[in-house]
């Protein structure tokens, strides 16, 4: 029960922070247009390249060690040591290289990537020592309170005339000001590490670094390589497209947060039972949300683009794929999830060089050939691939059910509200109602939230017992 509120309280976290970034980005994409989102979008996606050497693995590794109970201080200030340094290194390649990289992204943006991949490593590194902590609550309301603090300078940057620069110089601030607050919150006190912290970290960190980067690949790869070979609007849209599926992911990314120091917790006390009890249930809800997004992306895509404007429903079809390969990848993540919290990086470590090196293949090879919807297959298959790869070494070590049940009624309650939306829309184009799109969109998602809810709730007792539990009063129409 307490797995299932935090996981909550990280969803409704992750939920309001994604819809201050929707009409953030909604506005932005009117104001500017696609090629300032193009531009913006391309640096963020350097940046977080970048960062990823920063944290060279350290993060997860620092979430590891300290979600074990013991020297959590020492080990919190060994990794923020080891993040320091390399940042140093970074600051010196990037001004070194600033007119290859200014050239690149269209714009001068190399002081703005120093800036940025500082505030980025201090997030990171605020946010894994409250995971560590199990305070991933605090984290999923810090994390939104980023993005307010973020949509809000923004906004006021670009009103006063800023445009791109304003954009970026919003995400920075946002990222050290909730960094510095979550150090606040913890009550860090800086404790002097010896070898041993450094030798604990880099164990872990040696393997765990390329789950980072595999995280990056899947976010951001595709960005980086159409920067190469299509006009910035393209990437603009593309980026837009993104963020429509990452709120989509918001539950699975709360059950892997939630998740991984509990099963780290029970990995440590030896309990087997409890670590495949874990993974079940995160097997079980990771795509609650991607399913119905999956089918409802299919039926609505080109009206939701169509709130940013009409440039934007050209990535209709790129929505679509796009879902389907976060809906594989979302599962991959609970499984690498495990990988790590029963201390086997290494397992992770291949599976995540299979992704990467795939990833990268696919979209060199197809963007060039296909155009920006081979990015797009390029991430779906990569990402069939690393589910595949994942769940061979996870079933290896954990013993564990595929709650194939569960995951199947799921999607008869998502091809139910299918049939619902589908119907209220083409009623709803016959008739004036759909002229107005924006309110006939929050409509149609509505309507649709609630059909996939009622009929799961109609078919999953599983479903209908974690809502109850995790329920701060009875319901007993639920309950029944």
């Amino acid at each position: 029960m307490r797995l299932g509120q935090t996981s909550i309280v990280y969803l409704i976290s992750k939920v309001v922070g994604s819809l201050l970034g929707f009409v953030a980005t909604v506005y932005f994409a009117r104001l500017l247009g696609e090629e300032v989102l193009g531009y913006y979008s391309i640096t963020l996606a350097l940046v977080a390249w970048l960062a990823i050497a920063g944290k060279i693995g350290v993060t997860s590794a620092i979430v590891k060690r300290v979600s074990e109970g013991e020297e959590q201080a020492f080990y919190i200030t060994a990794g923020g040591l080891m993040m320091g340094s390399v940042f140093i290194l970074i600051t010196l390649a990037t001004l070194a290289f600033r007119g290859s990289i200014n050239r690149y992204v269209g714009a001068p943006v190399a002081v703005f990537v120093v800036i940025l991949v500082f505030a980025e490593l201090l997030r990171s590194f605020a946010f894994s020592s409250l995971q560590g902590h199990h305070l991933v609550h605090v984290y999923a309301l810090l994390a939104t309170v980023k993005m307010g603090v973020r949509s809000i300078v923004q906004i006021g940057l670009v009103v006063a005339g800023w445009a791109l620069s304003g954009m970026l110089v919003g995400y920075a601030v946002a990222a050290i000001v909730v960094g510095i607050v979550s150090l606040w919150v913890l009550g860090f006190r800086p404790a002097m590490p010896r070898r041993e912290h450094f030798r604990r970290l880099t164990e872990f960190a040696k393997f765990s670094w390329l789950g980072n980067m595999r995280a990056k690949t899947f976010d951001s790869v595709d960005i980086i390589v159409l920067g190469f070979f299509v006009p910035a609007g393209l990437v603009g849209i593309y980026s837009v497209v993104w963020s429509i599926t990452q709120f989509l992911n918001i539950f699975g990314s709360a059950i892997s947060t939630t998740l991984y120091p509990e099963i780290s917790k029970e990995s440590a006390n030896e309990n087997a039972r409890a670590v495949s009890n874990l993974v079940e249930n995160a097997l079980a809800y990771a795509g609650l949300l991607l399913i119905p997004g999956l089918i409802g992306g299919a039926i609505l895509g080109d009206r939701l683009l169509l709130i940013y404007g009409e440039g934007f429903v050209e990535g209709t079809s790129v929505l679509v794929i796009l879902v389907a390969a976060l809906l594989a990848y979302t599962y991959t993540m609970q499984l690498l999830n495990t990988l790590g919290a029963v201390d086997r990086p290494d397992l992770a470590f291949r599976a995540n060089a299979v992704f990467i090196v795939s990833n990268l293949v696919l979209n060199f090879a197809l963007v060039p050939t296909v155009g920006w919807v081979g990015a797009a297959v390029a991430t779906f298959l990569s990402a069939t691939v690393g589910l595949l790869i994942a769940f061979r070494y996870a079933r290896a070590l954990v013993d564990f059910a595929v709650p194939y049940a569960e995951i199947g009624r799921q999607w008869v309650a998502a091809a139910v509200m299918g049939g619902v939306v589908y119907g209220i829309r083409r009623v709803g184009e016959i008739y004036w109602v759909a002229d107005y799109n924006e309110p006939f969109v929050v409509s149609l998602v509505g309507v649709g939230a609630g059909a996939y809810v009622c009929v799961l709730l109609g078919i999953s007792t599983r479903f209908r017992t974690t809502v109850t539990d995790n329920l701060p009063f009875d319901v007993p129409v639920v309950r029944g």
